[in-house]
């Protein structure tokens, strides 16, 4: 490998926050048992938020944002991998405490690293990356907890964000009559295309007010948004339906009551994608390149940038002018 490589590092102190490209070695890195070459690297919300002075998201700098990353072992102190081994490597502390994909190279944790399975390319794993995953992660429990297709309709909230959009996707490849929930009405056609029955605007789900119970419309929903659209969406479930929430884009208090929970059993699931045990997320990456996998989908989700290209992308992603899934070739 070369003996110094280009990363895209973040660096504060009491007067000045800088977040551009800059040259480092091997010896800069972090510990961790596995050197990878990154090939490609993925943009998600929270690496937005690292790279601006207030995110709250980077604990100690300079540091090296990205959380997401796949490439190739260019060298690894783990019997489990080898050089030449093609590998994906998300999660954990990845980006938020130990410098992320945003880098030519990585070291990583060999405790962190999953082998590429078989029907993805490096490209399409971070097509994925933690959206894909928590979106897979989400419609693994609901069928889990016994959502099926014949059971009726699935909502989708924040459906052309990243796990919005692979939500759709994989739910409609499992059959699954979808219907997409969206405040970018020019975006209506792209839901359709990733396999949305129905587009429904945002606003339609919390109407004029919340109530603890309201008409029984869908029987399950994958829902990344939180906050009222959440309470709102409780209230609408089937009886004994689920809702699997991962995020809090709408905020994190949800004005709701026991009612949903006690009078109709509907499920509340927590998806946490970070912490997801090895052998689940090993599981859930075979899935996502099989019976989760909409291959048409993936091409419509995923943007490829350049690595010059980053630094706009990070600004837009914060803006919401983001749609789907941007990869970065690095």
């Amino acid at each position: 490998m070369n003996e110094n490589f280009t990363a895209f590092v973040v660096e504060k102190n009491e007067d000045t926050f800088i977040a551009d490209y800059k040259s480092l070695t091997v010896n800069d890195l972090p510990e961790g048992e596995v050197l990878i070459k990154v090939e490609y690297s993925s943009v998600n919300y929270k690496d937005g938020l690292a790279s601006i002075p207030n995110g709250k998201i980077v604990r100690s700098y300079p540091f090296v944002p990205g959380i997401d990353l796949a490439g190739v072992v260019e060298k690894s102190e783990d019997p489990r991998f080898q050089k030449g081994d093609r590998v994906i490597a998300t999660s954990y502390e990845i980006g938020v405490s130990h410098y992320g994909g945003f880098s030519e190279y990585a070291k990583i944790p060999a405790e962190w690293v999953v082998p590429l399975p078989d029907g993805l390319t490096l490209k399409e794993a971070m097509i994925y990356g933690t959206a894909g995953f928590t979106a897979a992660l989400s419609v693994h429990r609901l069928e889990e907890n016994g959502v099926t297709p014949e059971k009726g309709k699935v909502l989708v909230t924040g459906a052309t964000g990243g796990v919005g959009s692979m939500a759709v996707a994989m739910l409609a490849k499992r059959g699954f009559e979808v219907v997409a929930s969206t405040g970018k009405q020019t975006e209506v056609d792209y839901l359709h295309t990733l396999g949305a029955k129905e587009v429904i605007n945002r606003n339609e789900i919390i109407g004029e007010k919340i109530k603890p119970l309201d008409k029984q419309i869908w029987q399950a929903a994958v829902d990344p948004v939180g906050g009222e659209s959440l309470a709102a969406v409780l209230s609408k479930i089937q009886y004994g339906g689920s809702v699997a929430v991962s995020g809090l884009t709408g905020g994190a208090n949800v004005p709701t009551t026991v009612f949903p929970f006690i009078l109709r059993g509907v499920s509340l699931l927590g998806i946490d994608s970070v912490y997801c045990p090895m052998e689940l997320r090993k599981t859930l990456w075979k899935r996502m390149a099989t019976d989760l996998k909409p291959q048409a989908a993936i091409d419509s989700i995923g943007v490829e940038v350049s690595f010059s290209e980053l630094k706009d992308v990070l600004s837009n992603i914060l803006k919401g002018r983001v749609r789907g899934r941007t990869v970065v070739k690095v």
